[in-house]
């Protein structure tokens, strides 16, 4: 492990430690909201649908500002899009803890959304640029302080709702993960890897750096945007409809027993399953790093729909219950590495914020679905959603072998443009930065 990549320049490691744990204070505004959603309609009586249409607000704004949040980044660096996210991000919890409306809720959410999308994209893309070597360690470390860190938190967030009252707990935690982050954003310099860094062969990498106006333009981009909504709509689905799939099963209170720990069947899931979702993203993304990108892709892709098939088939046992969700988001939480490390693979370095940021707004479209998986539900009826979910999550696995794969090789190995200015750049022999269309 270097000291630093130059005299007086900050260790990349120590960089990437701070935006894991940014990542993880600001994972609750998603991760810890199926804890308030039964709460919040007994009180006001809203009705879930309509809560839930708060919790796809704030994914569509963390996500389709992100590549505007990205820019801003690769233009000023991370410290200042940092802390505006952890204000906004305090901002949204704290007004949620007073909101006596839908109308209120929503505009809360979009508050911490446009927070969220701010620390996350900024972490993200820093890990990007920080590791040319080891993108999908790097971005998978990253995404999993996001994945894991609400595993830290959940269980005090549901015993503080149980006893104090949510609005309390969106108070406290909003306020606390809040000034967190803020004081963490001080420490974050701009990105700049060591000298002599050798990149893998076994990864199919550009040697051109493509801005994000002209990335969307690219066939090969819309391959991969595709398959992040498909796959990220099934973790999605699960992710914000957990508690109420296991109150319709008739399993959500009941009493858990694992490794000496007694808690109510839905909090032990939880906490399982962020630690699941957290450890899946590093490991994947250090598998991809090895095996290659679409060969992962494939296997976990076809995992996540096998499971979604066996929680719908058995989950009325408690514990086969948590056994299929922890493997819905074991197979799931990758793509928030696995993506990243593609795009900046196929993109370039350069625009890396910028680029896995407008990939990350799949994630806000695949959360336009979550509303209608309660429609789909009502009554009971998880199975079409169960179904649907698994059947595109595993043609996502099949097109990203057999589709992805060779139209991304394509997309590399073509010339580069014979106007195009040529660089030197880290972990490869030239970078050259595409200024037309590409």
């Amino acid at each position: 492990m270097e000291t630093s990549n130059s005299k007086g320049a900050p260790n990349r490691w120590i960089q990437l430690i701070i935006g894991i744990i940014c990542m993880g204070l600001v994972a609750n505004l998603q991760y810890a909201w199926t804890l308030f959603v039964t709460p919040m309609d007994a009180k006001h009586h809203w009705g879930q649908a309509a809560i839930q249409l708060s919790f796809s607000i704030f994914i569509v704004t963390e996500t389709w500002l992100v590549p505007i949040e990205g820019w801003l980044v690769d233009k000023f660096g991370p410290r200042p899009v940092i802390a505006v996210g952890a204000i906004f991000a305090a901002a949204g919890w704290v007004i949620n803890s007073m909101a006596t409306s839908l109308f209120e809720l929503y505009a809360a959410a979009i508050i911490a959304g446009v927070g969220a999308g701010c620390v996350y994209g900024t972490c993200v893309g820093n890990a990007l640029k920080w590791f040319p070597d080891k993108r999908g360690l790097a971005a998978g470390m990253t995404a999993a302080g996001f994945g894991a860190g609400a595993a830290v938190t959940v269980i005090p967030i549901a015993n503080m709702i149980q006893s104090s009252g949510y609005e309390r707990a969106f108070l406290f935690f909003g306020i606390l993960q809040g000034v967190c982050i803020f004081l963490l954003a001080m420490l974050m310099v701009r990105p700049a890897p060591p000298k002599g860094i050798v990149v893998s062969k076994k990864l199919t990498m550009t040697k051109i750096d493509y801005k994000a106006g002209q990335m969307i333009r690219t066939p090969v981009f819309w391959v991969m945007y595709v398959m992040f909504v498909a796959v990220a709509a099934g973790g999605l689905m699960a992710t914000a409809q957990l508690a109420p799939i296991a109150k319709d099963f008739g399993i959500a209170k009941l009493p858990i027993t694992l490794l000496g720990v007694t808690l109510p069947l839905l909090t032990m899931t939880l906490s399982i399953d962020n630690l699941c979702n957290g450890f899946t993203r590093p490991l994947c993304g250090f598998i991809s790093d090895k095996i290659g990108r679409e060969n992962t892709m494939f296997i976990v892709f076809i995992g996540e729909g096998v499971a979604l098939l066996g929680l719908m088939q058995y989950g009325h046992n408690p514990y086969a219950f948590m056994v299929f969700a922890a493997l819905i988001f074991l197979f799931w939480g990758e793509i928030f590495s696995i993506f990243p490390a593609i795009c900046a693979d196929t993109f370039g370095s350069k625009f890396a914020a910028g680029n896995a940021g407008t990939l990350y707004t799949a994630k806000g479209t695949a959360a336009l679905l979550v509303p209608l998986t309660s429609v789909l539900s009502a009554g009971g009826a998880w199975n079409r959603v169960f179904i649907a979910a698994a059947a595109i999550t595993i043609a996502a696995g099949l097109a990203a072998k057999f589709v992805l794969a060779p139209m991304r090789k394509r997309w590399v190995e073509k010339p580069a443009p014979a106007a195009a200015p040529v660089k030197e750049t880290h972990g490869s022999s030239a970078s050259a930065i595409v200024e037309h269309s590409a």
